[in-house]
């Protein structure tokens, strides 16, 4: 339950940062709508089908499509890219000391 709310609140805290004129509650319900929705299309980590929900959610909630579409690559870069590269330099250090 915590995660979903911290990942809301992400949403919101990158709509506010965006100028997305969408109400935070909206931001919430479309986060917890999309990620219902990907479980309809199962990729990994739902790259592709996440992004596509979000933007189409937070389109019909009243925001410009660029501006949706900005926060969302800017949400999903901090939640699921940016979150690699410690475990990416992590790896890169323990096959150079032939850990693994």
């Amino acid at each position: 339950l915590a995660f979903p709310a911290l990942q809301a609140s992400a949403l919101v805290l990158v709509g506010r940062s965006l100028g997305l004129e969408v109400p935070a509650g909206h931001l919430a319900v479309a986060y917890l709508a999309a990620t219902v929705a990907v479980a309809l299309v199962p990729t990994p980590g739902g790259i592709g089908s996440v992004e596509a929900a979000l933007v189409v959610a937070l389109v019909a909630a009243g925001g410009p499509a660029a501006v949706a579409t900005a926060v969302v690559l800017a949400f999903r870069l901090l939640t699921v890219w940016l979150p690699l590269l410690p475990g990416a330099l992590t790896l890169a250090a323990l096959v150079r000391l032939r850990v693994i």
